[in-house]
């Protein structure tokens, strides 16, 4: 059977979309299901280049005809290549592309067919799986951080968006709020996801020994440095640099630090040759910063290196709805350690536990279950097997004791408060400091802002 005079009907009843183009790409037939894909009429395309749809699976060259134009003239074909391309509404349209050349008798490249099949519908289904997969596994944990409160989704979006990107972080937060854990998600999220995520306690060391354990020394360089040792640094090059409590960074090492994140280079104590590192840095303190910048105890050009994306973890009191799933989780990391059959918390344990303050955030909860642990016989944890501090107070009295310096901020706080009517941009003119810094100490003092 000839199907050649058919063609026309074959070419037009086909549910992809069909683009004819001559050697120098430009459109010469379209069928009726590439104007629906395109949103262009035939008359619209005929005669135009084919960089009109703006395909991201093309490589144009455009210095002449056939393999001068583009790489597919030069491969002969593309076989189910996943691209994009713009239509006549400016939006990007997802498909699937099969292309091959076509040639005369000769055997000369006189143009090229293309395939387009709409994956639009396909791709958004498979995004909302995604989606859906996040929403139910949230309770599990996001790579170690738990809770599905919206404080916590919030938390887990900006650390995927900020991921994907080099930039510094600050994650600020109250003591047992699991910044380092959120560090980690960062690094686990990014492209350096397969390089080291090195560590460093700022506060843990001296002057001296920071420095050398930031940057290295050499051989000699001090007292005791009887070999040439590398530093942090060097460790984490290529990977992530987590830099916990960097508030307790003594300034001669800030100044030194500064200009690591500047110029991305460093000497090692006791040597002047100077060593490329690539790093990507994230900080953590749970001090404030802007506080120690009116003091003269923090640089303010180093605060604004490192804060370029700020990340605020949220004290466990803010979101109650998470604790107990967190409490569960903590139970069944403990029931596998001690392989005590405790299963989990009678009603009247978890409402202690879930109307406690929790100071000491996360980290005190964790420690509250391995109390009961060591109590209960299982196989529910009871409120005589809480500590005390939870036991015996319906709504936890364990409220932080304000120091001499926090009772005078406060009243200095509320005094400015009353005088602008609670206006917080005011108060903070009023006091010499920045807005944000008006906000954490609400937020640090309870203060309610409709209060005025």
């Amino acid at each position: 059977m000839d199907l050649s005079k058919y063609w026309k009907t074959i070419f037009e009843t086909l549910q992809d979309g069909i683009l004819v183009v001559d050697d120098r790409g430009v459109i010469v037939a379209v069928n009726p299901a590439a104007e629906v894909l395109t949103g262009y009429k035939a008359a619209e395309l005929l005669g135009k280049s084919c960089r009109e749809l703006d395909c991201t699976g093309c490589r144009i060259i455009g210095k002449g005809r056939a393999e001068k134009w583009c790489g597919l003239f030069q491969k002969g074909k593309i076989s189910t290549k996943k691209c994009t391309i713009t239509n006549k509404s400016n939006r990007t349209v997802n498909i699937i592309k099969n292309a091959s050349v076509l040639k005369n008798e000769d055997g000369r490249v006189i143009g090229a067919v293309e395939s387009l099949r709409d994956m639009s519908e396909l791709v958004r289904q498979q995004e909302e799986i995604l989606s859906l997969k996040k929403s139910l596994h949230l309770e599990e944990g996001y790579k170690g951080l738990v809770g599905s409160s919206p404080l916590m989704r919030t938390l887990f979006e900006l650390i995927e968006n900020v991921s994907r990107t080099e930039a510094p972080v600050l994650i600020t937060g109250e003591s047992g709020t699991g910044k380092e854990l959120v560090a980690r998600a960062i690094h686990e999220a990014s492209s350096r996801c397969h390089e080291p995520f090195v560590k460093v306690n700022c506060a843990a060391l001296n002057e001296n020994l920071l420095e050398s354990e930031l940057f290295g020394h050499t051989k000699g360089a001090y007292t005791g440095a009887d070999r040439t040792r590398i530093g942090r640094f060097e460790l984490a090059h290529k990977g992530t640099m987590f830099l916990d409590e960097i508030g307790d960074i003594p300034p001669k090492t800030q100044v030194k630090l500064l200009r690591v994140l500047e110029d991305r280079q460093f000497e090692r104590v006791g040597d002047n040759r100077p060593i490329k590192v690539d790093v990507r840095i994230v900080s953590a303190t749970n001090r404030d910063l802007e506080e120690m910048i009116l003091e003269g105890t923090f640089r303010e050009d180093l605060y604004f290196r490192i804060n370029v994306f700020p990340i605020v973890c949220p004290p466990l009191r803010h979101r109650p709805e998470d604790i107990p799933v967190i409490v569960q989780r903590f139970i069944e990391e403990n029931r596998q350690k001690t392989g005590k059959e405790i299963l989990g918390m009678t009603p009247e344990a978890m409402n202690r536990m879930s109307t406690y303050n929790w100071p000491g955030n996360v980290r005190e909860l964790r420690n509250a279950i391995e109390y009961a642990f060591v109590l209960c016989p299982g196989p529910q944890i009871a409120v005589r097997h809480l500590p005390p501090r939870i036991r015996d107070t319906a709504r936890g009295s364990a409220l932080p004791v304000l120091s001499t310096k926090d009772v005078h901020l406060k009243q200095q706080l509320l005094e400015a408060l009353r005088e602008t009517g609670g206006n917080q941009t005011r108060a903070a003119a009023l006091l010499g400091v920045s807005r944000v810094t008006i906000w954490k100490r609400m937020r640090k003092f309870g203060i309610q802002p409709k209060r005025y």
